[in-house]
């Protein structure tokens, strides 16, 4: 008798964890589900953009909303003047070439310096921009930590570049270089000058704040600094990497 109880009394504590609703098993078991759903659908995006550009950006949509609108459009890297490249690469990540999305003695020195200074490379800026929400949060940065080598890994260091000139703010409302390049100089991409390259470069940190067209001494100064950077890339090899 005592041994026919055994498996009654089961059933009813399975019963009665059914009727509780879900487990903590439960729910452990389907929140591992739909990270690995997520996982999936971003790494799909990850190839995806790798041969498809992307038209708009989640900071995008939202300042086309904020702003009733914006400035975009997609410049291919080899219809680009050449120094805009070598100035974004001067002015926001001189080891671009050199890394593998996170420049370790940039790191350093920031820890170093204090929070005035930044160390984010180009792929994590371009990872924050195309798949992230912008801010300095905890679980942001911890994401953008795990996404940018995966980047690196799939994209090429030419096609990250080319993804930075054409989705990063450039002015209020104006995203991308070929959109600044008309904003600013009217002209295309193609057709700016050392100096005006490297003007927009020396906008990129505060690009609601710092016109190119209208330079303060300041952003004047900045940018010599940067052209400079841009011909010493050049002449070393640091800009091999996404360079015909």
């Amino acid at each position: 008798m005592a041994k026919s109880r055994k498996p009654a009394t089961k059933s009813r504590r399975k019963a009665a964890a059914k009727r509780e609703g879900f487990t903590l098993r439960d729910i452990l078991r389907w929140s591992g589900r739909a990270l690995g759903v997520l996982a999936g659908v971003w790494l799909f995006f990850v190839i995806f953009f790798a041969f498809v550009n992307p038209i708009y950006t989640p900071y995008m949509i939202a300042e086309s909303f904020r702003q009733g609108g914006i400035t975009r459009g997609w410049v291919p890297l080899e219809d680009m003047a050449p120094e805009m490249g070598r100035s974004v690469v001067a002015a926001e990540d001189a080891n671009f070439c050199l890394h593998w999305g996170f420049d370790i003695h940039a790191i350093r020195a920031a820890l170093d310096e204090g929070a005035g200074r930044g160390a984010s490379t180009l792929t994590q800026q371009v990872v924050k921009n195309v798949f992230l929400w912008q801010g300095r949060s905890w679980p942001r940065k911890a994401l953008e930590a795990v996404m940018t080598p995966v980047v690196e890994l799939i994209w090429t260091k030419r096609r990250i570049l080319e993804v930075y000139l054409n989705v990063s703010e450039t002015g209020r409302g104006v995203f991308g270089v070929g959109a600044a390049a008309r904003e600013y100089y009217d002209k295309p991409a193609g057709d700016l000058t050392p100096t005006e390259a490297a003007l927009i470069a020396a906008a990129l940190p505060d690009p609601k704040g710092r016109n190119p067209m209208l330079p303060s001494g300041f952003l004047r100064k900045r940018a010599a600094v940067i052209a400079d950077g841009a011909a010493t890339i050049r002449a070393d090899g640091r800009s091999s990497c996404f360079e015909d």
